[in-house]
């Protein structure tokens, strides 16, 4: 495990956004980069072992729990090679395509486009009773509470340290993926071991507040160094590599111009949550939060002239049935699958603020050769810290 060494230098950070079935998407980019692990490690190497925090937000937020939460060995889940192959089996059964006979109606007068069902069960099944705080390494997971209308981050750190908050994986993972209009929001309580408190969550997707969760991750341990205090007390906020982040995107639709001015200045409110299939509140915000986080991350690294311990892969030219979150059809995924084969080959990307769009970096790598060099970094870090 990541958080099994001795002391640390170094914070390791993954982060997954949301993004529905384009989850593939990330999960390809891991596939990768734990096969290079495992080249300079071993068979055995998993992500688990060289992250301390795992962020994830909605489909995030399943692979993230996939990646961290152990099975009947205590190990993880999931290895990375077998995440697109859970989304081939389970995604035609969370989104199933027949729901898309309601079409519109739905939106006004039928609920959320799908019942959730299948994700409950599906949750339940694999991960039963096991709740944040046992994880592998430490995750972050963000949702909404409609209720409170404000953000609720569960992560192992609080788990720990608070009962209430030390909630059941498998509900974190159906309330971190209910994205508003597409999947039913969720409640569960949690209780003390002596039933005496107890706590209530009315939440939907994380995306609402975090699409983009590596700033919480990186928040979260920036907080532990000023308070001086848990497991990153000891990483040195001066140090030019004081953390080590990875940030993977599930994929955006900005060269599709989806919109524009004049025709959004006619929209009603309706228009605004559904338009010709489309959702434009759910895009316009899970976009700009994302992109915000990242610009806001990697200014801040650059500024620490350490720009070469922050990497942020994601493709911004998605269109059609591929920029969709729900669009499940075999055909689709496998398109997915290959966007994520491709992106490993194009070059390295930073978001430009002014147009909201990922330019190449003259002269940069490619991805592929980006995560090579990630790996080389992840396993000097776990090997530093069990030679203390």
């Amino acid at each position: 495990m990541a958080t099994g060494f001795g002391k640390r230098k170094v914070a390791t950070v993954l982060s997954i956004d949301g993004g529905g079935i384009r989850g593939i998407i990330p999960g390809s980019l891991l596939t990768f980069l734990e096969s290079k692990l495992q080249e300079l490690d071993g068979a055995q190497a998993r992500i688990a072992d060289y992250f301390d925090i795992i962020a994830g937000t909605s489909t995030g937020g399943l692979v993230a729990t996939m990646l961290a939460a152990p099975n009947k060995e205590n190990r993880p889940l999931y290895a990375a090679k077998d995440i697109n192959d859970f989304y081939f089996e389970h995604c035609p059964k969370i989104f199933p395509q027949r729901s898309n006979l309601l079409g519109p109606l739905s939106v006004f007068f039928g609920g959320p486009k799908y019942d959730g069902k299948y994700l409950r069960s599906l949750t339940n099944n694999l991960l039963g009773d096991k709740t944040v705080a046992q994880t592998l390494t430490n995750v972050i997971l963000p949702t909404f509470d409609v209720k409170l209308l404000q953000p609720v981050i569960f992560s192992t750190i609080e788990g720990k340290t608070d009962v209430l908050k030390n909630a059941r994986l498998a509900d974190i993972c159906v309330a971190t993926s209910a994205a508003p209009t597409y999947l039913p929001a969720h409640f569960f309580t949690t209780k003390d071991p002596n039933g005496t408190s107890t706590r209530d969550f009315d939440l939907v997707d994380g995306a609402v507040a975090a699409n983009n969760p590596a700033l919480l991750a990186i928040s979260e341990i920036r907080n532990q160094i000023r308070m001086q205090t848990g497991e990153f007390a000891d990483v040195d906020p001066t140090q030019r590599k004081g953390m080590l982040v990875l940030s993977l995107g599930t994929g955006e639709a900005k060269y599709e111009e989806k919109y524009n001015a004049p025709t959004a200045a006619t929209w009603s409110m309706i228009n605004w949550v559904y338009n010709s299939g489309k959702t434009p509140l759910i895009d316009m915000f899970s976009s700009a939060i994302s992109d915000m986080v990242d610009y806001h991350i990697s200014t801040l690294f650059q500024s620490m002239d350490s720009k070469e311990y922050y990497l942020r892969i994601q493709d911004d030219k998605l269109n059609g049935d591929a920029a969709s979150v729900d669009i499940a059809t075999t055909q689709n995924l496998q398109r997915l699958k290959e966007i994520g084969a491709e992106l490993l080959k194009k070059t390295e990307s930073r978001v430009n603020l002014d147009n909201g769009k990922y330019e190449e970096i003259e002269g940069g790598r490619t991805n592929e050769e980006a995560l090579a060099h990630f790996a080389l970094l992840l396993s000097n870090e776990r090997k530093n810290r069990q030679t203390k």
